[in-house]
């Protein structure tokens, strides 16, 4: 393995050593317990299976048959989570059959961000992870579970289900994907037709036609955001049934291995090769996954995600842990917003199994992990397949399906991750360049600063952003207003760009993993609303992203600089962000909300 790999893994290790040893401490209490038919009261017991029937009650409390819980994000008008209506009875049928029983243990909300882009709804999306991950507690709570099988591909699911369980360390888990939808109109089509409806030329029905062709049925959205960014890093860390991130939802296969999954689950609880998720998500793990993520040019909300993550299992990452291993890990997928493909390309030219295989060869990962499937992590190399109605694994074909979408790690796209952290005088950021063009990784114009998107979306429909600029939006951390996506805002700046203009973004909000061609330096921390120095920041301020130097910063004499008052956002801006819509019921948690770079975390 990569010697700084290794130095990098030996400080989160040095710097988490006495979190994590309080954390497994917890974890093993829990673990050394009888099961919870024996050591709860009979009427606990009593009411726990009151609704199962009488062969499976018999089967759990007296034959003492493993009981696995089942935690879900089903709901039927979000595509990706509509595949989980039929999976509590295939789960149950399997379950019956190798002798155990499943209860559905509880659901979670799943938020859909492209439903809420630019809307109210989106304020919440962010605090919506610790909401599933509260959730996801409650429904492991009763207590009486051997495992926990966890349905969830999105945004903040996937997240908020992992802390969750983490919180119930002792038990074995194991996440269900559903998988993505069949590819309709390809992104960079879609990503036209808003740029041309952005600019005028086309109107809203031709704008509505080309999103629904794009977005056409059960699955997930096929481009490589933070839902399918997701799927890569469980598998990177093991909790997948290998390969099953990128089956379609109606594939036979998409069956065989949810079924897989019980059968995975059952492997690894009391009786068998027992492997808590509290000990199987170590420091190597979390690197495991850090790696993967920059390797396939994810999604950058998880560099607020996976800090929430790690920190659940005691771990203590940061952006500095990211960036340099960023620069040790090669770029080894294109897939759009970092390239023309979508996930069901990437599949199909080795998808997960490809990438895997290549990041352990290039001595990228720690192959020495716990993980759900027989075989450690040299089982997610290989791809699932129906022989004869069964499943199997074949090792994935030794060359790219596809060389514009996935390579080897003998010749990258890029020899770095093409993420990086950026520091100055304004904060600290990051961001993702590997969708940038490498002429633009540098752009030093005057600040325009806006308190919201909607200000800069004005600015742009009024003809006044037609010049060399940098769009400062501020006001948009977790405090402030929950820290929401500002994806409307790439269509104009796209446009400004297209344009020949040199134009960037610097915003203490999110663009995740949709963030394309336009340079944006986001998650800015602290952010402005905490005291931020984008609180200092005027119009027409010269300032600097300087992605190759790691620079961010406002050319202001420091006297000046220092001498500059904190402007408040707007009082009416800020009511509005603070009622209506279920915006109230959230205020606790802006106040209580950790940075960005802290994870944005409201549960410590």
């Amino acid at each position: 393995m990569k010697t700084r790999l290794l130095e990098i893994t030996e400080r989160i290790r040095a710097r988490s050593a006495a979190s994590r040893r309080e954390y497994l401490a917890r974890v093993d209490a829990l673990a050394q317990r009888p099961p919870g038919s024996r050591r709860m009261g009979c009427a606990n017991v009593a009411h726990a299976f009151a609704a199962m029937p009488g062969d499976e009650r018999l089967r759990v409390v007296a034959e003492r048959a493993p009981n696995l819980a089942v935690v879900t994000s089903y709901n039927d008008m979000l595509s990706a989570h509509q595949p989980y209506e039929r999976y509590p009875e295939l789960l149950r049928e399997q379950a019956r059959q190798l002798g155990a029983t499943v209860q559905v243990a509880g659901g979670v909300p799943a938020m859909c961000d492209g439903v809420t882009q630019g809307l109210p709804g989106m304020e919440l999306s962010l605090f919506s992870r610790d909401t599933i991950a509260m959730s996801t507690a409650i429904a492991l709570t009763h207590d009486v579970f051997d495992g926990a099988l966890l349905l969830g591909v999105c945004d903040k699911i996937v997240p908020g289900l992992l802390i969750g369980a983490l919180n119930f360390g002792h038990l074995p888990c194991v996440f269900v994907p559903a998988g993505p939808m069949a590819s309709g109109l390809s992104n960079t089509d879609k990503a036209k037709v808003r740029e041309q409806h952005a600019q005028g030329l086309v109107g809203r029905d031709e704008l509505l036609q080309a999103e629904q062709a794009a977005y056409h049925s059960a699955g997930t959205c096929t481009f490589y955001g933070t839902a399918n960014s997701n799927q890569m890093l469980l598998e990177a860390m093991g909790l997948h049934v290998p390969g099953a991130a990128f089956v379609h939802p109606q594939a036979p296969l998409r069956e065989a291995l949810t079924r897989e999954a019980v059968t995975t689950l059952l492997g690894i609880t009391r009786a068998q090769r027992f492997t808590p998720i509290g000990r199987l998500v170590d420091e190597r793990v979390i690197v495991n996954a850090m790696v993967a993520l920059l390797a396939t040019g994810g999604s950058t909300n998880h560099l607020i995600h996976w800090v929430a993550v790690a920190r659940a299992a005691g771990i203590r990452i940061d952006w500095n842990d990211f960036a340099e291993l960023s620069a040790e890990v090669p770029l080894l997928a294109r897939v759009y917003p970092n390239g023309q493909a979508d996930v069901n390309q990437f599949q199909a030219a080795g998808g997960t199994g490809f990438v895997m295989r290549e990041l352990l060869d290039a001595g990228c990962l720690h192959p020495d992990v716990a993980t759900v499937a027989p075989g450690g992590l040299a089982a997610y190399t290989q791809a699932p397949v129906l022989q004869d109605g069964r499943l199997r694994w074949q090792p994935t074909p030794p060359d790219s399906g596809d060389s514009s979408v996935v390579r080897p790690f003998t010749t990258p796209f890029s020899v770095s991750g093409g993420l990086k952290l950026l520091t100055g005088n304004l904060g600290r950021a990051v961001i993702k360049v590997s969708a940038v063009p490498e002429e633009r990784h540098v752009v030093e114009a005057p600040a325009v600063v806006f308190d919201s998107q909607e200000g800069l979306q004005q600015a742009f429909k009024a003809g006044e952003l037609e010049r060399d600029f940098v769009a400062v939006v501020r006001f948009q951390g977790p405090r402030a207003n929950g820290m929401p996506e500002l994806h409307k805002l790439t269509p104009p700046l796209a446009v400004l760009q297209g344009k020949g203009f040199r134009v960037a973004l610097v915003t203490d909000g999110r663009m995740s993993g949709a963030s394309g061609k336009v340079p944006a330096a986001i998650h800015v921390s602290p952010e402005a609303l905490a005291g931020g120095p984008l609180a200092r920041l005027r119009t027409g301020d010269l300032v600097r992203l300087d992605a190759v130097n790691g620079q961010l910063d406002a050319l202001v004499d420091e006297a000046t600089w220092n001498a500059r008052s904190l402007q408040a956002i707007d009082p009416g801006h800020a009511q509005d962000n603070a009622h209506g819509l279920g915006r109230d019921l959230f205020g606790g948690l802006r106040r209580d909300v950790s940075s960005a770079e802290e994870g944005a975390i409201t549960w410590m």
